[in-house]
C-alpha cells in the first residue's frame, strides 16, 4: 500500500512527477474514493458529527498508512461501538416504525396536517370528480367489452387503495380509454366476449391481477427503469394512434352497429363502418349522440374562457347522461330504435378471487397482456402525476407509485375491477377543482358507492350513443400534434419513434405499435452507443483548461500534441474499434500535415474524463492504438480516467504496457510528454 507521503505526492505534487508510475498505478484506483471520503469527513466534522465518523476516520488512517483496513462493523457504523441502539431506545424504535409506515402508506404523512379547509376543498373536488367519473367509467367499461357496472367497480376500490399508498395529491384513479382499448383488443383474441362473456370477464380480471403483480414488482425491486424504454416520444405516438382508433370504434354506438369488428386497426374498423352505412341504420342514435357531443364541447369552450366556470365542463357528461336518460324515458325512444344500457347491477363490488383463471390454457398470453397493460398504465399515470406535481412544487416517489398501482390492481382483481390507472382528463378536473390531497379520490369513491347502491336503476334508459359522445369528448386531449411537431424540431430520431408507434397502432395493432416504438428506441440507443463522437481539445489562453476547439474558437491547439476526447460513457466491444479507427484517421491526417510542414504532432493524448466504464475490448483497442501510433513515430497518453476505469486498467496491468503514460489531467500529460521529448533532444 502507499504511505501517507506518497498519497500526498500523487495528489498534489505535479512539478516533481507528473506521470503515474506503473508500480504506483495499481494503488491509484483507491485515491479518488479516498479523497472523496476525506472531504466528506472534514465537512461533517465541521457541523458537529465527529463521533459518527470515528469509524470512517479509522478506515482512512488504515488505508493511508498501509495497515489492515478491516474494522469491526460495530465500530465503523455505530457510535462508540454500540450495536443497534435503537432497539434499546423505545422512542427510537417508535420513530423507526412511524417512518416505515409513512414510507409505505403516505396517508400517515399528510393526514397529520389535515384540517377543515383542506377537507372542504377535497370534498368539492371529489364531488366534481365523481360527476365526470361516473359517466366516463360506464363508457370505458363498454369500450373494454364489459358490463357497465364494472367501470363503476373500478372507480371504487382502486381509488381507495391509492389514497392510502400513493404519493400524488392530484391524480384521479379509475378506468381510462387507452387501457380499455388494450383490453378490448388483446383479450378477445383469447375469448370471444359475445359468445362467452363470463369467460371473457374472468380473463380480464386475471389480466388485471398479472398487471398488478408486474407493477408491484417494478416498485419493490426498483425496476422502474424498465418503463423508461417507452420514451416520451413513443407514448405521444401511441396515445395519439390509440385515441383515433377509440374514436372510430365509437361509431358503433352512434350508428347502432350490432356486429362490429374485434380488430383495432383503422382499415378493419373503416370497413365495418362502411358495411353498416350501406345497410339500414337508425338516425336517432346519431342525432342524439352528436347533439350531446356538441353540448359537452361547448361547455368545455366556456370553461376555458372563464376559469370560474371550471365545474361546467366537469359536470357536462353527468348532465348529458341525466338529460338524455329523461328524454329517452319520457319519449320512449328505445321503442323507436335508440339503443340503451338497460340493466346495471346494483350493489357494491362482489368478490372475484374465485373467478381468476390461473389454470387457463392461455395463461401465458394473459400474463403477456398483463405486462403490456402494466407498462402502459404506469407510464401514463407517472406522466400525469409528475406534470401536476411540478406545477404545485412537490415530488412524487416513482417506486412507491408503482407499488401503489400494483396493490390497487391486485386487490381490484379480487373485487371485480379491471386495470385502473391515472386519468389525465379527470386529474385535470381534480386539479382545477382545487384538490389538496388524495382525499378527493376517497370522496369520489364514496360517491360512486352511493350511486351503485341507489341510482343504478335510474340509468336503465341511458342511451349508448351519449356514452359514445362522452368518450369522444375526452379524446381531443389525447391527440397532441403540437408535441409531435416539437419532437420533430428537437430530435429526428425521437420523431421516428413517435411515428412508428402512431402508425403501428393505426394500421397494425396496439401491441405492434408498442413493439415498433420499443424496437426503434433500442436501435436509436445502439446507434448512439456504437458511433460515439470525438472532439479535439485546445487550451484556453492563460488557463490550464482544455475544451472543444469547435465550441470554443478561442481555444488554442497544441502544435505538437493531438488532444482528443471521446464523447461516450462506455468504451466496449460495440464501439472500441470505431473509436480506434477514428483516432487513427485523425492522427494520419495530422501526419500528412506534418509532411507538408503545417503541424508536427508527436503525442496523441486521449482524455477519458467522459468514460465511465471500459471492457476488455476497449482495453485491447487502446493497446492496439498505442502500437499503431508508435509505428508512425507518435506516443499515446491517457488522462483523467475515472476510478472505475482505473480499477479495470489496474487489473489488466495496463500501466506497465503503456509505459506509465497515464496522467491525472490533460495539462500534466502535455507538460510531461512534450517536456520529456524536449529534454531528450
Amino acid at each position: 500500500m502507499l504511505s501517507s507521503p506518497q498519497v500526498q505526492r500523487h495528489i498534489g505534487d505535479r512539478e516533481r512527477d507528473s506521470s503515474i508510475s506503473p508500480e504506483h498505478f495499481n494503488q491509484l484506483w483507491l485515491l479518488r474514493p479516498l479523497k472523496q471520503m476525506v472531504k466528506k469527513s472534514l465537512t461533517l466534522r465541521k457541523i458537529g458529527r465527529l463521533k459518527r465518523l470515528s469509524g470512517c476516520s479509522m478506515l482512512l488512517s488504515h488505508l493511508a498508512c498501509g495497515e489492515s483496513s478491516w474494522i469491526p462493523p460495530g465500530k465503523l457504523f455505530l457510535p462508540h461501538g454500540k450495536r443497534f441502539p435503537y432497539l434499546k431506545d423505545k422512542d427510537g424504535l417508535f420513530k423507526t416504525v412511524i417512518s416505515v409506515l409513512q414510507a409505505m402508506f403516505p396517508i400517515f404523512s399528510w393526514c397529520r396536517h389535515y384540517n377543515a379547509t383542506k377537507l372542504r376543498n377535497d370534498l368539492l373536488a371529489g364531488l366534481t370528480l365523481a360527476s365526470l367519473c361516473i359517466p366516463q367509467s360506464i363508457g370505458y367499461a363498454t369500450l373494454a367489452k364489459l358490463d357497465p357496472q364494472y367501470g363503476l367497480y373500478t372507480s371504487v376500490i382502486p381509488p381507495l387503495i391509492y389514497a392510502v399508498m400513493g404519493t400524488s395529491r392530484d391524480i384521479a384513479i379509475g378506468p381510462v380509454a387507452v387501457v380499455s382499448l388494450l383490453m378490448s383488443s388483446m383479450v378477445p383474441k383469447l375469448e370471444d366476449p359475445e359468445a362467452n362473456p363470463i369467460a371473457y370477464r374472468n380473463l380480464v380480471l386475471t389480466t388485471t391481477f398479472f398487471a398488478g403483480i408486474f407493477q408491484a414488482a417494478f416498485g419493490l425491486f426498483r425496476l422502474g427503469f424498465l418503463v423508461d424504454f417507452l420514451s416520451h416520444a413513443a407514448i405521444v405516438g401511441f396515445v395519439s394512434g390509440a385515441a383515433i382508433v377509440i374514436g372510430l370504434q365509437q361509431m358503433k354506438g352512434l350508428l347502432e352497429i350490432a356486429h362490429f369488428t374485434n380488430k383495432t386497426d383503422v382499415i378493419s374498423v373503416m370497413q365495418a363502418i362502411w358495411r353498416s352505412v350501406h345497410h339500414y341504420w337508425n338516425p336517432h342514435n346519431f342525432i342524439l349522440g352528436c347533439s350531446f357531443l356538441s353540448f359537452i364541447i361547448l361547455t368545455r369552450f366556456v370553461g376555458k374562457r372563464n376559469r370560474k366556470l371550471f365545474w361546467l365542463p366537469a359536470t357536462a357528461p353527468l348532465i348529458s347522461v341525466v338529460l338524455s336518460t329523461l328524454l329517452v324515458y319520457l319519449t320512449r325512444a328505445d321503442k323507436h330504435g335508440v339503443m340503451i344500457i338497460k340493466h346495471i347491477k346494483k350493489g357494491l363490488n362482489p368478490g372475484s378471487i374465485h373467478e381468476l383463471q390461473f389454470n387457463n390454457p392461455h395463461i401465458g398470453e394473459v400474463a403477456k397482456t398483463g405486462l403490456i397493460v402494466a407498462v402502459i398504465a404506469i407510464t401514463e399515470a407517472t406522466a400525469v402525476g409528475r406534470s401536476f406535481a411540478s406545477i404545485k412544487g412537490y415530488r412524487i416517489n416513482g417506486n412507491q407509485e408503482m407499488v401503489a398501482f400494483g396493490f390497487m390492481n391486485i386487490l381490484g382483481s379480487f373485487t371485480s375491477c379491471y386495470v385502473a390507472t391515472g386519468s389525465f382528463s379527470r386529474s385535470a378536473v381534480n386539479f382545477s377543482a382545487g384538490c389538496e390531497t388524495a382525499m378527493s379520490n376517497i370522496v369520489m369513491a364514496i360517491t360512486v358507492i352511493i350511486s351503485l347502491e341507489l341510482f343504478t336503476r335510474l340509468l336503465y334508459f341511458t342511451p349508448i350513443a351519449v356514452l359514445s359522445a362522452i368518450i369522444l369528448s375526452a379524446l381531443p386531449g389525447l391527440v397532441d400534434p403540437h408535441e409531435a411537431y416539437y419532437i420533430w424540431k428537437v430530435d429526428k430520431l425521437d420523431f421516428l419513434v413517435c411515428i412508428g408507434a402512431f402508425f403501428g397502432v393505426l394500421f397494425a395493432s396496439v401491441e405492434i405499435g408498442l413493439l415498433a416504438a420499443v424496437i426503434i428506441s433500442f436501435v436509436k440507443i445502439i446507434i448512439i452507443s456504437i458511433r460515439p463522437g470525438t472532439e479535439e481539445l485546445g487550451r484556453l489562453p492563460g488557463t490550464d483548461i482544455f475544451c472543444d476547439v469547435n465550441q470554443y474558437p478561442m481555444a488554442v491547439k497544441n502544435s505538437k500534441a493531438l488532444i482528443i476526447r471521446v464523447k461516450s460513457g462506455l468504451l466496449c466491444f460495440a464501439n472500441a474499434n470505431f473509436v480506434k479507427e477514428k483516432i487513427m484517421k485523425w492522427a494520419t491526417e495530422e501526419e500528412e500535415n506534418d509532411s507538408k510542414g503545417k503541424r508536427t504532432v508527436q503525442v496523441v493524448i486521449l482524455d477519458m474524463s467522459n468514460l465511465m466504464n471500459i471492457d476488455m475490448s476497449g482495453i485491447a483497442s487502446l493497446l492496439e492504438l498505442q502500437n499503431n501510433l508508435a509505428s508512425g513515430g507518435m506516443e499515446l497518453a491517457i488522462t483523467n480516467p475515472k476510478w472505475q476505469v482505473i480499477h479495470k486498467l489496474r487489473l489488466a496491468n495496463f500501466a506497465t504496457k503503456m509505459g506509465g503514460r497515464v496522467f491525472l489531467t490533460v495539462g500534466e500529460a502535455v507538460d510531461a510528454c512534450l517536456g520529456a521529448k524536449m529534454a531528450a533532444v
